[in-house]
């Protein structure tokens, strides 16, 4: 399936890591696996849920840190596929979360995602902008993670699919 999407040249060179030639001796790109795991029925879906990366090539790159050396703004891209499986009736999906997103990490522990493209989204009872589920939110969006782990999904331009329909 093919996306079109107009997105604001900035945006996109941000998303994709596009520096000025100076900083082309900058950081490199590096491994960002995604680990296998597991949540309890009522936790996101109605039901137990496995998930586990089929294919996983995404990396990250810092493109600043903190005083204190820890990363404060990273960008990631690549192909990531996550297996989401119903562990009660072995249902499962294979949902494409291959976006592209710079996420900014704040000394609270709050995040600013901006997000191109498909991302996988999990959030608890009360705990965001969109119902108790997992998501593959796509499009072009930022998502705000507050210290408690509120989830704020602002849409510019996409949609959210439900995975626990998709293996309920």
């Amino acid at each position: 399936m093919r996306r079109t999407t107009l997105v604001p040249l900035a945006l996109v060179a941000a998303l994709l890591g596009t520096q000025p030639a100076s900083a082309a001796t900058g950081p490199r790109w590096e491994p960002a696996p995604s680990a296998p795991w597991d949540v309890a029925a009522g936790v996101r879906c109605d039901f137990p849920v496995h998930g586990e990366p089929v294919v996983d090539e995404v990396v990250r790159r810092v493109l600043s840190t903190h005083p204190d050396g820890s990363a404060r703004r990273v960008a990631y891209k690549g192909d990531l596929v996550i297996r989401v499986k119903n562990t009660l009736t072995g249902a499962a999906h294979d949902a494409d979360a291959s976006g592209s997103a710079i996420v900014e990490y704040r000394r609270d522990g709050s995040q600013r995602w901006a997000v191109h493209g498909p991302v996988f989204v999990g959030v608890g009872e009360g705990g965001g902008t969109l119902p108790r589920g997992l998501y593959i939110v796509d499009g072009v969006y930022t998502m705000d993670i507050s210290a408690t782990g509120y989830k704020s999904v602002h849409l510019v331009h996409g949609s959210a699919d439900d995975l626990c329909a998709r293996i309920g």
